[in-house]
C-alpha cells in the first residue's frame, strides 16, 4: 500500500521533520528544550544544526538571547504547517510550468478537469 508524502515529508529530513513538529504549535524554543521534546534520542548538537539548516532555508527564524556565559538562540518558525506546504506546492508548480510551458499547463488542465 502507497503512503502518501506530503510536500513537508518529501522535502525535509526525519530530525528536521521532527524539530518542525515540535516547534509549529507556534512556539518559541532553545535547542535544548527542543532536543528534550524529540522523541528519538539524538545528541544536542545534531540538533542545533538542524535548526541551523533550517534557518538557512528560510523555514525557520531565530533571535538571539542573552544568557550566563554568552548568548543563544531561540528558534521559531516563519510559517505554520499548512502555508509552508502551500508554498513548497505553489513554487514547485512553477517551476514545472517554467521548465516544461505548456505541456505542464495542459496537463494541469486535463488532470483537474476530472
Amino acid at each position: 500500500m502507497k503512503e502518501n508524502v506530503t510536500a513537508f515529508e518529501a522535502l525535509l529530513s526525519p530530525l528536521e521533520k521532527d524539530a518542525l513538529r515540535v516547534l509549529w504549535p507556534d512556539k518559541k524554543l532553545r535547542v535544548r528544550e527542543i532536543h528534550k521534546q524529540l522523541k528519538r534520542k539524538v545528541a544536542l548538537s545534531s540538533v542545533a544544526v538542524i535548526l541551523d539548516r533550517l534557518h538557512e532555508k528560510g523555514v525557520v527564524n531565530r533571535c538571539i538571547e542573552t544568557a550566563r556565559g554568552g548568548v543563544r538562540y531561540i528558534y521559531f518558525p516563519v510559517q505554520d504547517k499548512a502555508s509552508f506546504e502551500k508554498a513548497f506546492v505553489e513554487k514547485t508548480v512553477n517551476k514545472l510550468i517554467e521548465t516544461f510551458g505548456t505541456t505542464a499547463v495542459s496537463y494541469f488542465n486535463d488532470r483537474f478537469k476530472r
